[in-house]
């Protein structure tokens, strides 16, 4: 008898890559924390600093569903950018 798993299966290394950014802190300056995204492999954040503005720049597989819901919600995007 063969078990099957409720987890879907992670989007593996090889995807294109897309970028979002967020805000590295709330309007108090209190800094967000980050957590890697449990939906794919090649997930990975930078900080930037532009000026005086600091955010986090999260890059997921393009196919991945929390980027999706990010892009969904209005999060800013670069689908495709670098990487």
């Amino acid at each position: 008898m063969s078990m099957r798993s409720s987890r879907r299966p992670r989007v593996n290394d090889g995807a294109k890559l897309s970028s979002v950014d967020l805000a590295a802190e709330d309007d108090e300056g209190t800094p967000y924390g980050i957590w890697p995204c449990e939906h794919c492999i090649p997930w990975h954040a930078e900080v930037i600093r532009d000026g005086d503005d600091v955010f986090v720049r999260e890059w997921h597989a393009s196919g991945c569903p929390g980027f999706q819901e990010l892009a969904r919600v209005g999060v800013t995007t670069d689908p495709g950018r670098g990487l």
